[in-house]
């Protein structure tokens, strides 16, 4: 198979940050790029705190394309670090710095230093939606269920929503 060439994504450096090393795949089969924090001093995140962290980066991502942004796994698994968004969205008409909203779901604090790597970029292409209202939708063998229906074999309400009295 041919291997495709890379889609071109610019950055620009805030003043002051030259010293951070720019995202890169930190192995050959990587699908994100990892980005550093750009603090000017130690940042202590402690549990069940979120904290804006900066990375002194902008980006120019073309159009069809989004940058995500996604947590760091061995963060995660040995800090309890997560991004309190799920995943982050870099739209293609952003242009301010890049910050990472990190969460402490861990038991000790944890100290983000200038030049860690906090999360990682995801390239991934975008479709446009055009919504068209409908007086129904299709019948499917799910149909409502959710909230773990479909590994339970059976379509329940979800504890917390209302249920409905005929």
């Amino acid at each position: 198979m041919a291997e495709r060439e890379p889609v071109v994504v610019r950055v620009r450096r805030r003043p002051g940050t030259e010293d951070l090393e720019l995202p890169r795949y930190m192995s050959e089969g990587a699908s994100g790029l990892d980005v550093r924090a750009a603090v000017d001093q130690p940042l202590v995140c402690a549990p069940g705190q979120i904290v804006l962290v900066p990375t002194g980066l902008s980006f120019e991502v073309p159009p069809g394309y989004e940058l995500q942004v996604r947590a760091r796994s061995g963060l995660a698994l040995h800090h309890g670090l997560t991004l309190v968004n799920g995943v982050g969205t870099l739209d293609a008409d952003y242009r301010g710095e890049l910050g990472v909203i990190v969460g402490n779901l861990g038991q000790q604090p944890f100290t983000i230093e200038r030049g860690m790597r906090i999360a990682q970029l995801v390239l991934m292409r975008v479709e446009r939606a055009r919504l068209e209202l409908a007086a129904a939708l299709g019948e499917t063998a799910r149909g409502t269920g959710g909230f773990g229906s479909t590994g339970s074999g059976t379509a329940s309400a979800h504890p917390r929503q209302g249920r409905r009295r005929g």
